[in-house]
């Protein structure tokens, strides 16, 4: 069977579990199609190891003939950093640019080397013994926030103003910058030669500079192509055009397409919107967009699930597994809470915005589809004869699926509460204002 063929039956098993999760279910879709892509897999391995049916081979080979790396990181994620970016309004952006420029870049470079380092002490102590070039190689990849999971799942709680742009925007931008962090280290790791601080710098300020800059670039020039026509069909199509030939000539420039993608759906979304295209397509664009959002949400969870079948678990896994989450999760709440001590020196914060952003930075197919992309065979863990690309994978996807499942469907009380005091913020707010405006009023009163 076709690879076209294989993901064509996957999507419409996707869109069957959410059938069904809509009808009976109380999930999120993106965390019941996990879910159910989970018990699915896990019900093929029980049945072969038990005798009743054997699908476990043929599933593996499914899996891996679709290639999760490149379905992922050379096509779909254009389109779905390309949809994600077009819903951010850029005067919330700017409101909170500082924090999401700082949480995005500052923070995932500290949990990028935070993770590597604590990772390798503790590994260390419990005599796995792992190159350290290795542990800050998974941390430059579990370090950011999914902005597939974090969108999917969190965006459509409705939090309050502040905390959702803060966490929108920096799961968009820190996925790019991650993507940097990570080819970065992955050069080094295996070229093959010594890095030196300029090489690696200049190879850093390539992709990251480059990929900003060219995204730029490209949404000058489709909102100058998709001003020139009034032709509705015609406007969707150009769009189009940017999260594939734009997303693909970004890796023939050797840019950071992800960062691309993010800067040039801002531009599309919060100035092409309003005066580029007709009234017809822009009634229709956040519908499509939503639509293409939801169906490729849709293949990419189920995939997330079914990579189960791809491990082979040995018991260095499980304990690998058991201290890959809560150190990244520490790491989140480090990274996070640092940078919230300087922030609140100049405004006031929801209470609620350091535990929702820790607790609502999600990870995804991203880090699995980096995980992915180590080589096979190219450094075994010595003290146990297992490949390096096993053990990362293995705590790649616990952190993933703790996230999606675990994260992701206990998130909405905390929103909730945080609702609950922005709306009491915003009262006193106005108390205070009125109290002020009385105030002048009594001093102005002739006496």
């Amino acid at each position: 069977m076709s690879v076209y063929n294989t993901l064509c039956f996957l999507s419409f098993a996707a869109m069957v579990i959410a059938l069904i999760n809509s009808k009976f279910g109380r999930l999120q879709t993106t965390i019941a199609i996990t879910a159910g892509s989970m018990m699915l897999s896990l019900l093929i391995i029980i049945a072969g190891h038990s005798g009743w049916f054997n699908l476990i081979d043929i599933a593996s080979k499914t899996m891996t003939e679709i290639n999760f790396e490149s379905f992922l990181l050379n096509g779909v994620l254009g389109f779905l950093l390309f949809a994600g970016g077009l819903g951010i309004k850029l005067p919330h952006f700017a409101d909170q640019k500082w924090e999401i420029a700082i949480l995005a870049f500052g923070g995932t470079l500290f949990s990028t080397f935070f993770i590597g380092f604590s990772l390798y002490a503790i590994c260390d102590a419990i005599n796995i013994h792992i190159d350290l070039i290795y542990c800050i190689l998974f941390g430059a990849l579990i370090s950011p926030t999914d902005p597939i999971a974090v969108l999917a799942i969190v965006k459509k709680l409705q939090a309050p103003q502040r905390i959702s742009t803060q966490i929108e925007g920096e799961s968009l931008f820190n996925d790019g910058i991650g993507l940097v962090i990570f080819v970065t280290i992955f050069t080094v790791a295996f070229s093959g030669q010594a890095p030196t601080p300029g090489g690696v710098l200049t190879l850093f300020l390539q992709e990251a500079v480059g990929g900003i800059a060219y995204g730029f670039v490209l949404g000058l020039l489709f909102h100058y192509l998709i001003s020139s026509t009034n032709d509705h069909s015609m406007e969707l199509l150009l769009m189009i055009c940017i999260p594939t030939a734009g997303y693909a000539f970004a890796e023939t420039l050797e840019v950071s397409g992800p960062l691309a993608m993010v800067v040039s759906s801002i531009m599309i979304g919060n100035w092409t919107r309003y005066v580029g295209f007709s009234k017809e397509s822009t009634e229709h664009m956040d519908h499509f967009w939503e639509l293409i959002d939801e169906f490729l949400n849709g293949i990419l969870f189920l995939l997330i699930g079914m990579s189960l079948l791809l491990f082979e678990f040995h018991s260095e896994d499980w304990i690998m597994m058991a201290i890959a989450v809560p150190l990244v999760l520490l790491s989140r709440f480090l990274s996070v809470w640092i940078p919230f001590i300087g922030f609140k020196r100049f405004r006031t914060y929801n209470k609620w915005s350091v535990k929702i952003l820790t607790w609502g930075g999600l990870r995804g197919g991203l880090a699995l589809a980096m995980a992915l992309s180590i080589p096979h065979g190219k450094y075994f863990i010595t003290s146990a004869n297992i490949d390096i690309k096993e053990i990362i994978m293995v705590m790649t996807y616990a952190v993933v699926v703790f996230s999606i499942l675990i994260q992701g469907s206990t998130i909405t009380p905390m929103i909730n509460k945080a609702k609950v005091v922005q709306k009491q913020m915003e009262e006193a707010d106005q108390l205070r204002a009125q109290m002020e405006v009385d105030s002048k009023d009594q001093e102005n009163k002739p006496s």
